[in-house]
């Protein structure tokens, strides 16, 4: 029986997942075993944490939509509140955005929730 020979697999194998531990630190990026332990757990990292940065994103847009709203006598969920109310459908990535870029359109938006709020009651 002829003799089977997978060098070809085997070292393709182990570079590609010392390739991808390339910038780890100490022989976590040089030896096989410790990089394969490495890598597998970046990979669980990266899945997971790419659901987490919506979240992280989210946070930060309802922080600054809430500092800008407060610059002008409300509250964040008062102004959801009358931004919903008034019929304006603009979602919260593009409210910070204008709260930090542009406080003249921001300052419209929320003298309309304040005006819808106050309609409202």
């Amino acid at each position: 029986m002829a003799r089977v020979k997978r060098g070809v697999t085997t070292h393709a194998r182990h570079k590609k997942i010392v390739d991808m531990a390339a910038g780890y630190r100490g022989r976590s990026s040089t030896n096989f075993r410790i990089a394969i332990e490495k890598v597998e757990k970046g990979l669980q990292y990266a899945y997971r944490d790419r659901r987490n940065r919506k979240r992280t994103f989210r946070g930060l847009w309802i922080q600054r939509i809430n500092a800008g709203v407060r610059e002008h006598g409300l509250t964040y969920s008062q102004f959801m509140n009358g931004i919903k109310r008034a019929g304006i459908d603009i979602d919260r990535k593009v409210l910070s955005d204008l709260a930090i870029r542009e406080p003249e359109a921001f300052r419209a938006l929320v003298e309309k929730a304040r005006g819808a709020l106050s309609g409202a009651d």
